[in-house]
């Protein structure tokens, strides 16, 4: 449990609605752990996309993901990361 808090220290997660003509763009920018959750929203045009991914990245990597038209962008802490 220690290492898996270690790893989470490093870590962040990340949300975004995205729609569904843009997941390809934004998918592509996003480097996960493995794949992006995509789940469907009420709006049938939208989609909830997130992701883990290292926080030293995200700082940069929010501007790219604002232009292939993610919004709302959420960014959360983790506690920990159990691989």
């Amino acid at each position: 449990m220690l290492h898996s808090a270690l790893l989470a220290e490093q870590k962040v997660g990340l949300k975004m609605n995205v729609k569904k003509m843009d997941l390809d763009k934004v998918v592509s920018i996003l480097s996960a752990m493995h794949t992006p959750t995509i789940s469907n929203l009420t709006d049938p045009d939208w989609l909830d996309v997130e992701v883990i991914m290292d926080e030293k990245v995200v700082r940069n990597l929010i501007p790219s993901l604002k232009r292939a038209g993610a919004t709302g962008i959420v960014e959360y802490p983790l506690s920990k990361v159990i691989p």
